[in-house]
């Protein structure tokens, strides 16, 4: 039986493009990338009996990602999202509700699975919260006594301040994009910097490492009262989906790893770069790539 030390919790769907479908959803993006990374990781969520659900189920066994915890739902279709890329290459979503992911439920295995010896992250993001079932689970998984990762993933209409508060008051590593550094930290007063945005939060929120995406510009860490910074990196851009979720999961490899703050945000950094020259938030690669991408940054 394998010993999971990364759980994974939240939405597995389908990004259906104009040109074409893939597989994807924030948590199974991490997860994908995670088990690239050779981490041991348990994808926690929900999909329905429709040929959606069954080719997502055959898919993460052609990734030797475990199906184990996900749930078949006959009552509610698999996920999708609708997705088109704007005029600043930026991804813009349509995201089907309510559907399968909505509805997991806490059981036996869940529990146990929360429990094991080897876990050290649960990984989970706003957009999971959306709905009652899912959140009363989500409300279950956060009491766990490890680590607990938030991924925030603001998609209107299905946040709110109340909802974020409660989800940032139990995490221990935030990760968000600028955009929603700046319109979060709005909520608590006016700052002139992204520094001192991040330090309001993670003050206000007992929040011991917070990680930001900048885009093209790079990212920026705050990691036990200290910040770090990597440049962005020049990659001819494919999509953007799932090129933060990449980036996480990069992040938290180098965490497992003991690495630096400093390695860390830069493997994070390749890896969303590479991720973002790719089509698709789970396209294939080789890990080598990413250690050529980083020289290549240290080089020009």
């Amino acid at each position: 039986m394998t010993k999971h030390n990364i759980v994974s919790m939240g939405e597995i769907l389908w990004d259906i493009l104009p040109d074409q479908e893939l597989p994807g959803g924030a948590s199974l993006n991490v997860a994908y990338h995670l088990q690239k990374l050779s981490q041991h990781v348990a994808m926690v969520s929900r999909v329905g009996t429709d040929d959606y659900g069954q080719r997502l189920l055959q898919l993460m066994e052609q990734q030797q990602l475990s199906t184990a915890y996900i749930q078949q739902d006959s009552e509610h279709v698999t996920g999708k999202v609708f997705a088109h890329m704007d005029e600043n290459n930026d991804m813009q979503y349509d995201i089907v509700y309510p559907v399968a992911w909505d509805h997991i439920s806490w059981n036996d295995s869940l529990e146990k699975l929360l429990q094991g010896d080897e876990l050290q992250y649960v990984l989970y993001g706003s957009l999971q919260a959306r709905h009652e079932v899912t959140r009363s689970t989500l409300s279950k998984v956060i009491q766990t006594n490890v680590r607990k990762v938030l991924d925030i993933n603001l998609r209107a209409p299905y946040y709110s301040q109340e909802l974020l508060e409660w989800l940032m008051n139990s995490c221990d590593l935030l990760k968000m994009n600028i955009a929603e550094l700046v319109l979060i930290s709005s909520w608590y007063g006016s700052y002139d910097t992204n520094e001192a945005r991040i330090q309001a939060l993670a003050a206000r929120f007992n929040i011991d490492t917070i990680v930001v995406t900048l885009g093209g510009d790079g990212c920026m860490g705050y990691i036990k009262e200290a910040f770090y910074y990597q440049s962005g990196l020049k990659v001819k851009v494919a999509d953007t989906i799932g090129s933060g979720d990449a980036f996480l999961a990069g992040f938290l490899t180098c965490q497992l790893r003991e690495c630096t703050p400093e390695y860390s945000l830069a493997y994070a950094n390749a890896l969303g770069a590479l991720v973002a020259s790719k089509s698709g938030g789970c396209p294939a690669y080789d890990p080598q790539e990413i250690a050529v991408l980083m020289k290549t940054a240290i080089s020009s």
